[in-house]
């Protein structure tokens, strides 16, 4: 496994890390895991919902072939 090293971390927000810690009962360093594990899985949830909505808006339009195209193209060269 991985460490991080956080330089300058605001003395308010290592209260509040402090806190939310014992209020959970575990250890600062349990808590800041926890906190990045979820914010890890936030971040593909949310990528993958992205994902899901494009893909609903690229089926609603019809895209052309472009193959036509491009050996037109190419045949110019």
């Amino acid at each position: 496994m991985a460490n991080v090293l956080v330089r300058d971390l605001d003395d308010d927000v290592l209260k509040q890390l402090k806190a939310a810690a014992k209020a959970h009962g575990r250890s600062l360093q349990a808590e800041i895991h926890d906190i990045l594990q979820r914010a890890s899985t936030r971040n593909l949830a949310e990528t993958r919902r992205l994902s899901a909505q494009w893909l609903k808006r690229l089926r609603k339009s019809s895209q052309s072939d472009s193959t036509g195209m491009v050996r037109e193209d190419r045949d110019k060269r």
